[in-house]
């Protein structure tokens, strides 16, 4: 039974090797879309434009507009003339905030009165505004407590661990991992059985001397040692590239890695076993991408999400690879908690690579 195996999988590598566009497609579009996200998809705020609507001529509005002029997230300042360029300016999105002060500003501030000044922000660009908003409101506090000439009785010395300059690429970069691993093996298994399928030469791997599960290890195992393969170069060029500190165990990351694999190949050799073409396929896969990246917590924590939607994400084996994975890169996660993160990704591929083997002896009837 080896024997056959091994023949099987010496047969699906020379098949995926030998191809100039498949090598191409599992070498080149996965480092492009590393380095291309790692800047791109980014919740950073910078290089913005904001609008100052200065009525006051008085030095503490002066000061305030120089406070909010040289914070770091705006790179262009637009002045306003005049209130009725206020609308225009953030309907036109010329800027993502407006800053206006009063022309009673300075008197009110000297008289021991309130002085308010106005931001206005555009809601259509919520995170942004969101964090901005956070911006403008320590910029006030500094102002206030500068102003009264007392000096807080408590200071709050603030530490970032396991990110000491919050760099968002560290936190973007170990998910893309993730991401693309899920990729490639949804990719190399979906169309492995697609592919004989539409070459004809899936009725001549019936008739050979194979049991159906044969068949399957010999297109699941391919598959598992590309997926590592590329999983390895594309942690090399997190960590060489684009300088991303790895500080956990290689050995976890590789353990875990291969029971995350067998998940997701699971899953590949459902859809494989559905599709008559390839284009089926790669549409099957993007069919369950899409979800499964949306809810592992990469674009919004799962805590957020419904309880009902909370549950759901229990099934998806990417929740957990992305916690071993930021883990593993940005701090030692210690064994006992990669074992509390693998074990449901081994339920789950127990299920999906039953359910696929279910499946294709299903449709050989």
């Amino acid at each position: 039974m080896f024997g056959r195996i091994h023949a099987l999988l010496i047969k699906e590598l020379l098949a995926i090797l030998r191809d100039r566009k498949s090598r191409f497609i599992l070498i080149v579009p996965p480092l492009v879309q590393l380095l291309v996200f790692s800047f791109a998809a980014t919740q950073e705020v910078n290089n913005l434009t904001l609008a100052v609507l200065n009525l006051d001529r008085g030095r503490p509005a002066w000061q305030l507009e120089q406070r909010f002029s040289a914070a770091s997230p705006f790179r262009r300042i637009i002045r306003l003339q005049h209130p009725s360029q206020v609308a225009a300016t953030l309907e036109g999105q010329q800027a993502l905030a407006v800053l206006w002060i009063p022309a009673d500003f300075s008197v009110n501030l000297a008289t021991g009165r309130p002085a308010r000044a106005g931001f206005l922000l555009d809601g259509r660009r919520t995170n942004a505004a969101q964090i901005v908003q956070g911006y403008a409101r320590r910029i006030m506090t500094e102002l206030a407590l500068e102003d009264s000439r007392r000096q807080p009785a408590v200071a709050l010395e603030v530490r970032h661990w396991f990110n000491p300059n919050l760099e968002f690429r560290w936190f973007t970069v170990p998910s893309l991992v993730c991401i693309l691993t899920t990729l490639i093996g949804l990719l190399v298994t979906g169309l492995s059985v697609a592919r004989e399928r539409e070459m004809g030469t899936f009725d001549q791997l019936l008739v050979a001397p194979l049991h159906p599960l044969e068949i399957l290890a010999g297109k699941a195992l391919p598959a598992l040692l590309v997926g590592v393969a590329e999983g390895s170069l594309i942690v090399l060029a997190a960590v060489l590239l684009l300088g991303v500190p790895f500080n956990g165990s290689v050995l976890l990351l590789y353990g875990s890695m291969t029971v995350f694999l067998a998940a997701i190949i699971g899953v590949g050799l459902f859809i494989s076993s559905l599709s008559m073409t390839q284009q089926q396929a790669v549409l099957g896969a993007f069919l369950f991408m899409v979800p499964a990246v949306i809810l592992s917590g990469y674009a919004s924590p799962i805590e957020n999400m419904p309880d009902w939607l909370q549950s759901l994400t229990l099934a998806n084996p990417l929740r957990y690879f992305m916690i071993i994975v930021r883990g593993l890169f940005l701090k030692e996660l210690p064994a006992a908690r990669v074992w509390s993160q693998t074990w449901p990704m081994g339920v789950i591929a127990l299920v999906t690579l039953s359910a696929a083997t279910w499946l294709f002896r299903r449709r050989l009837a």
